[in-house]
């Protein structure tokens, strides 16, 4: 059983992942979806990619018109001996979705912050704030 994208809000679903590797050199993969995976230096990197990776396998799902994979229940998954089984969020508005506008009043110190960090980056700051919350929303941060 599948779920469409369209008409839904922001879509937010948690798929098992299995963390391969070790001494600088990990690897996540998703048992539930085959043909994607992440890596890293660091498992924390590794996973963040992955987030990444989920994410622009929803978004290549949605324009092909087809539906996402059900996550497998944590509980029904078995990692290979030697790895680690976790879960990484998917977060993803659909492109149907409007954006919203919001109004904030934020320290000056961390405005500076922003413009700086997606100036560093070649982002905007709106596109580096949606970047930010996303990784943080996916490292459970």
């Amino acid at each position: 059983m599948c779920k469409g994208l369209s008409g839904m809000g922001e879509l937010e679903m948690r798929y098992p992942a299995i963390i391969e590797g070790g001494g600088g050199d990990y690897g996540v993969w998703f048992p539930d979806i085959d043909g994607i995976g992440a890596m890293g230096h660091t498992i924390d990197e590794a996973l963040i990619n992955a987030g990444e990776v989920l994410r622009d396998y929803a978004i290549e799902t949605e324009r092909d018109g087809r539906p996402l994979a059900v996550p497998s229940a944590l509980e029904d998954v078995e990692a290979p001996a030697g790895s680690a089984l976790t879960t990484v969020r998917l977060i993803h508005t659909p492109r149907d979705r409007p954006s919203v506008r919001l109004n904030l009043v934020l320290d000056a110190d961390i405005a500076d912050t922003i413009t700086a960090e997606a100036e560093r980056r070649g982002m905007t700051r709106k596109s580096y704030l949606e970047w930010m919350v996303r990784l943080t929303a996916q490292t459970g941060g």
